[in-house]
């Protein structure tokens, strides 16, 4: 039984890859979260001023504290925000994101024609995605690969964003039913939807894979 599951989930991730590769994207797979981080630590040159995305799935690797702890600069603003820095700070933190030597990040959902689909509540973590930071890394477990767009964006609408909401304690209909219902709440936090169809001609793209399940 459980070969025949690697087998079907080995198929799937051989097609995202490929997919990626066609259009442009550097891909790789990872087959765990220790892995992952390796191949990362070898990607991002210890001296440099790394940018951290909102993203579960980093904290679940353990990235954040692998990076501080080799010496790399790193602008996590979830971090400062957990410590109390003020909105002012976290946006500086964010600001800095866009100008980093690394950004690195998760996605909402990957499809296996090999698209990365978003959505954000202010979109600076999707702007340095495109455009910005000399090297974009974004890492994703093997349950965010969706089939084509449209099962992509609706994982995004109500997978992802309805457990962010949630996490986050926001006051928006998804947080209640698990389902986006394109709602007007001053909480919500789909406001910015991306598709990348292609690598940004200007932005070298590394997709990694990891074959666990991670973050939302």
């Amino acid at each position: 039984m459980y070969e025949i599951n690697s087998w079907y989930t080995k198929l799937i991730v051989d097609r995202t890859l490929e997919a990626l590769r066609k259009n442009g994207f550097e891909a790789v797979y990872a087959p765990d979260k220790a892995e992952a981080v390796s191949r990362i630590l070898e990607i991002v040159p210890s001296d440099a001023l790394v940018g951290l995305g909102g993203s579960v799935t980093l904290r679940e690797m353990g990235l954040p504290e692998a990076l501080k702890a080799r010496g790399n600069r790193v602008a996590d603003h979830w971090e400062a925000r957990e410590n109390g820095a003020s909105a002012e700070e976290v946006l500086e933190i964010r600001r800095a994101q866009l100008n980093s030597d690394a950004f690195i990040t998760s996605t909402n959902a990957v499809t296996e024609t090999g698209e990365l689909i978003n959505i954000d509540g202010g979109g600076q973590r999707v702007a340095a995605m495109i455009f910005g930071p000399k090297k974009v890394i974004i890492v994703a477990g093997t349950n965010k690969i969706a089939r084509d767009l449209d099962e992509g964006l609706h994982r995004a609408r109500n997978v992802a964003a309805s457990m962010n909401a949630k996490r986050l304690n926001r006051r928006t209909p998804c947080a209640v039913t698990g389902a986006c219902s394109d709602c007007d709440s001053e909480e919500r936090i789909c406001n910015v939807t991306t598709i990348i169809h292609r690598r940004s001609r200007s932005t070298d793209t590394t997709v990694i894979l990891v074959g666990e399940k991670l973050g939302y």
